[in-house]
């Protein structure tokens, strides 16, 4: 998630201030790929703590003359006392925003609960419930908030404020982080400073933070990343006299207490799997909205009397029956089997418990699910990622804190600059607006694409010869997003999305070029935005293990596991059909697909299992007709984030030519 940093001077030489302001700028740099949605600083001179926050980008952050005089001021009043020998604390933090809007100024980082000031990375699932019930039964006198302040007051605010109160009866600040984290669900990583004791306590319940401790202990930096204390050592080796050697996990269940004197690690007893509480949020508002809906007249299309593929899907033909000619040319589903996936695995298993695979983790279920099965039945040691580029739900984002923390895995995070992706999804719908056309509909989320960029990069980075995928699986299966562009060309029956043949790429690539050079209006600010995920997405070698090319995808079993080990949260705005609900862009296209066309990625769904024997005609009739039903509230959230007028938008969606009104012809 954020990215929580700083550094522990125990010795402050006014020489050596430049260095140690260097130092700082640097772990910002070093640390906003984790988030760029707001920054903050707390320096702690002996009992003195100061708090800068901002809400704007970290490279800004550290250029605005107070955060320069912030630190100078703090290091400066160390430097003249004791000869230098009173200790100068600096957090810094780079904020993605999961939970609590920016908005509100007490939802930033670092955040306060006097006397403790704290940067938090992670998701507190239990966040508000934890809150109304320490509320009911306080702690402490000093614990005052509310049930009903609990649910606007961001979930750092209120881990913090927890312990706060526990610190104040137990007197001892390693018991008090002991005991607050065996309360809580989710994923955390703090870094608080006590202001009443300088001292600083580092603690974490997935291993997502690292330190590195100078030899005679003068100096002491922390980071979420190995990778961000690698680079900082290769950057700024005249400040901390250190190897890669020396970097030290904190690994999940254990923190460091950090005072003028010292580093000592301690202990806590990490919580049980087992989830009593009730972590669902209030739902979110629904306004009366006016659109119209098509679905009536879509009902009446034509549509394979063996499966359920429309008369509109490209390049359909029927026979005398009224049979798809997909389904003609459709092969039952292989998996390579699960032999073929331990002989795989057994080469990169490490027999020390150290990582030794990278895994990708959307929070939806398949890739819970994944994270699950190589960790606890196969016996590896994965590390999670996550590219969050701006349309990742709430409710994903949960699932991915709930399943690294209940699992003890790390889980790196990679943030964009997210507004400006978000303003690229913008101009591209208004582009496509301009001239729609169901091919270029993809364009939408060429954002995302860095996902894989990153599945290479971070593999690199950690030392690891192993990245898994386990989203996709055999029966998502999506012709028709080549179809639309004029390729009728079956694409290969793989769990790899985009592997396509060289022929395909060719084709969708001057497709492409064609509609750019037909509407200029797509070339903007997203243009070379777009042209790299098409390089990272169908160029670069997709040299990647794909779960569900070796098992085969069982959505109940999926299910049950999940929600018996790790009460993982449905997105009920989804509703039924739970595929896809970690992505925020699925309802906006899956509603032009079907009211433009007549059906959506569902449909195709729900005709793979037919062919498959999993589900029959009938049923997947039924489904497919709850699956298309607009999701208003997951409509609303998504123009929400990314700023378009949502009736705007939808109506002149409304307005274009229906494909089972016209000719066929794509």
């Amino acid at each position: 998630m954020c990215g929580i940093f700083g550094i522990v001077c125990r010795t402050c030489n006014r020489k050596d201030y430049e260095n140690f302001y260097e130092s700082m700028r640097l772990l910002y740099r070093l640390s906003q790929l984790r988030g760029q949605d707001a920054a903050g600083l707390a320096v702690m001179d002996n009992n003195h703590v100061e708090v800068l926050r901002r809400v704007i980008k970290p490279m800004d952050f550290i250029r605005i003359p107070l955060f320069e005089l912030t630190l100078r001021r703090a290091y400066n009043n160390c430097a003249r006392k004791n000869n230098g020998r009173e200790a100068c604390f600096a957090v810094g933090h780079c904020r993605l925003v999961t939970n609590g809007s920016f908005a509100v100024h007490e939802n930033n980082q670092p955040v306060i609960a006097d006397p403790l000031v704290a940067v938090h990375n992670g998701i507190i699932l239990n966040a508000h419930a934890l809150g109304a019930k320490l509320s009911e039964n306080p702690l402490s006198e000093n614990f005052q908030i509310s049930a009903e302040s609990a649910l606007s007051i961001s979930d750092s605010k209120l881990l913090l404020s927890a312990i706060a109160s526990a610190y104040s009866i137990r007197g001892e600040l390693k018991k008090a982080v002991s005991e607050v984290f065996y309360m809580i669900d989710g994923s955390a990583s703090i870094a608080a400073l006590d202001g009443s004791a300088a001292q600083l306590v580092l603690a974490t319940n997935t291993g997502s933070l690292y330190i590195l401790e100078q030899s005679d202990r003068e100096r002491l930096v922390f980071a979420s990343e190995r990778a961000i204390l690698n680079r900082f050592l290769q950057m700024q080796s005249q400040f901390i006299d250190g190897c890669k050697e020396k970097i030290v996990q904190v690994s999940p269940g254990r923190g460091y207490l950090v005072t003028a004197v010292g580093t000592e690690s301690f202990s806590f007893k990490e919580k049980n799997n087992s989830c009593s509480y009730d972590s669902e949020r209030p739902a979110r508002a629904i306004s009366n909205m006016k659109i119209l809906d098509h679905k009536a007249s879509a009902d009446k299309i034509r549509r394979c009397t063996k499966c359920i593929l429309p008369e509109t899907y490209p390049y359909i033909v029927f026979d005398n029956d009224g049979v798809c000619n997909y389904c003609h040319s459709y092969e039952r589903q292989k998996c390579k089997g699960e032999p073929a996936l331990l002989q795989l695995l057994d080469k990169f298993r490490s027999s020390n418990g150290e990582p030794d695979c990278l895994v990708g983790l959307s929070g939806g279920r398949d890739s819970c699910y994944g994270l699950h099965v190589l960790k606890q039945v196969y016996g590896m040691n994965p590390i999670a990622y996550t590219y969050d580029w701006g349309l990742t739900t709430d409710k994903s984002r949960r699932n991915q804190s709930r399943i690294c923390g209940q699992l003890g895995v790390e889980h790196i995070l990679r943030a964009p600059d997210i507004t400006k992706k978000r303003r690229f999804v913008r101009k591209n719908i208004h582009a496509w607006l301009r001239s729609p056309k169901l091919g270029m509909v993809p364009l939408f989320m060429a954002g995302d694409k860095d996902f894989y960029h990153y599945g290479r990069q971070l593999r690199k980075e950690l030392g690891l010869g192993l990245t898994v995928f386990c989203s996709g699986h055999l029966q998502e299966q999506r012709d028709f997003f080549v179809g639309f562009c004029g390729v009728p060309e079956r694409v290969t029956v793989t769990a790899r999305t985009y592997h396509y043949r060289p022929k395909v790429k060719f084709k969708l690539a001057r497709y492409y070029i064609t509609q750019y050079l037909m509407n200029t209006a797509y070339i903007n600010e997203s243009f070379f935005d777009s042209i790299r995920s098409y390089f990272t997405t169908f160029i670069q070698k997709d040299d990647f293990l794909y779960l569900y090319e070796y098992l085969p995808w069982d959505e109940k079993q999926i299910e049950t596991v999940l929600k018996e080990n790790y009460d993982w949260e449905k997105d009920e705005s989804y509703g039924v059909n739970q595929w896809r609900m970690g992505d925020g862009q699925t309802a906006f296209t899956n509603y032009i697909f079907y009211t433009v066309a007549g059906f959506s990625e569902f449909d195709t769904f729900r005709a793979t299992q037919v062919r498959e024997g999993q589900l029959t005609r009938a049923e997947a009739l039924e489904l497919s007709k709850q699956d298309n039903c607009p999701r208003w509230e997951t409509l609303q959230y998504f123009s929400h984030l990314v700023g378009i007028n949502l009736e705007e938008v939808l109506a002149a969606i409304n307005t274009i030519p229906k494909l089972y009104y016209a000719e066929k012809g794509f």
